[in-house]
């Protein structure tokens, strides 16, 4: 099992899930994260850090469709071990729906 970054990131991309993860197996689009499954160790301290909710077990259905996604962006975003400074609309983009259309393939810059 590992976890997977979902929808629910897309535009708000908060970073809380990075600082508490042990091995540093996020990485940053530009408007996105996404975790290697090849380095995630399972351990779910990520999920309940998330306050867009975006975080979910890759046993759980709402994971299903963004698995590939984020083992592809994985190979070529860069890797990120700290937390950020989440956009500044972050909070007016948390709970809206259906923005698979908004997500950037551009790696995080910065």
């Amino acid at each position: 099992m590992t976890y997977v970054v979902t929808e629910n990131c897309i535009r708000c991309k908060f970073m809380d899930c990075v600082e508490v993860c042990p091995v540093d197996c996020f990485y940053a689009g530009e408007n996105f994260l996404v975790i290697n499954p090849d380095e995630c160790i399972d351990c779910g301290v990520c999920e309940p850090e998330c306050p867009a909710e975006a975080i979910f077990p890759d046993s759980d259905d709402r994971a299903t469709a963004w698995a590939e996604l984020n083992a592809s962006y994985s190979t070529k975003w860069p890797n990120i071990t700290r937390k950020g400074t989440a956009p500044a609309d972050a909070e007016e983009w948390k709970d809206k729906p259906n923005k698979a259309d908004l997500l950037s393939p551009e790696p995080h810059k910065g």
